[in-house]
């Protein structure tokens, strides 16, 4: 028989050459440092805290680690008062040499409703309860090297002008420097004003060993609805921070709303409403 023919030979393509591969580099290389912006600075100055910043921080940490603090919060129409205070503001400078600003009215309001609800005016002292029976007010004033909270004594038995021409010296006291130690010691109740730098809310601190501060805020126009219809009023935010050890919620809110009634209609200061 015929022998079967052989199957051909596969072909097979001719290899590729190939080369080894280049081993990828350890480490990329390092990005280029970013240019410093041009005509700025970034140097940085370390300064010594003075005492008075040093004594600050310590007495408002101390509150905040120890104080159980609860803000509320209410708003007040300032409609009444300003007019007021542009209606008798020449008489009240020709006759008492100050001038009438609204921190007399918060302060005096002030007065009235720690009368009321004592428990805003007392302390904690250990196991005890001091109520005062005194009114001590401390206004809280920036000074060039700190904040500084000189006192105001009994003034429950001050006038507006008494409390107006106190702020005035002891204003201008804090920008010199020149605040003696017991000026600033004592007081029973603060009273801060953020909104002499635009502040429109907030939540200050308690001073220690006081138990509660009031916080005032910027005059700003807002709609209010007043008799059904909606007008623009000079309204301002108050915030009170109180100790909860010691202010229940329903004192801290009826304090609060007695300012608000006082400033809101001053007649009630005069008429002890």
């Amino acid at each position: 028989a015929p022998a079967a023919p052989k199957a051909d030979a596969a072909v097979l393509p001719a290899a590729k050459s190939l080369k080894p591969a280049t081993p990828a580099s350890a480490t990329p290389p390092a990005a280029p440092a970013p240019a410093a912006p041009a005509g700025g600075s970034r140097g940085e100055t370390r300064v010594k805290m003075t005492r008075l910043r040093m004594r600050v921080a310590e007495r408002l940490k101390s509150a905040q680690n120890t104080y159980a603090m609860l803000t509320t919060f209410n708003e007040i129409d300032m409609s009444n008062l300003m007019s007021m205070r542009t209606q008798y503001k020449d008489q009240f400078v020709e006759k008492h040499g100050v001038k009438l600003g609204f921190m007399s009215a918060f302060i005096k309001a002030s007065a009235r409703a720690l009368k009321a609800e004592p428990a805003v005016n007392a302390i904690i002292d250990g196991d005890d309860i001091v109520y005062r029976d005194y009114v001590d007010v401390s206004v809280a004033v920036s000074a060039p090297k700190g904040l500084v909270v000189p006192v105001l004594r009994n003034v429950d038995a001050m006038t507006f002008a008494d409390v107006e021409r106190s702020i005035a010296t002891y204003g201008k006291k804090a920008k010199d420097g020149t605040l003696a130690i017991d000026e600033m010691t004592g007081g029973t109740f603060t009273i801060s004003n953020g909104g002499v730098f635009g502040s429109l809310n907030g939540t200050p601190i308690i001073n220690p060993p006081q138990s509660a501060i009031l916080g005032m805020h910027s005059i700003v126009q807002r709609p209010v609805v007043i008799n059904g219809e909606i007008v623009a009023r000079p309204m301002m935010n108050v915030a009170l921070t109180y100790d909860h050890r010691l202010v229940d919620g329903r004192e801290a809110v009826t304090f609060l709303k007695m300012i608000k009634e006082a400033v809101e209609d001053p007649r009630r200061l005069l008429l002890d409403l």
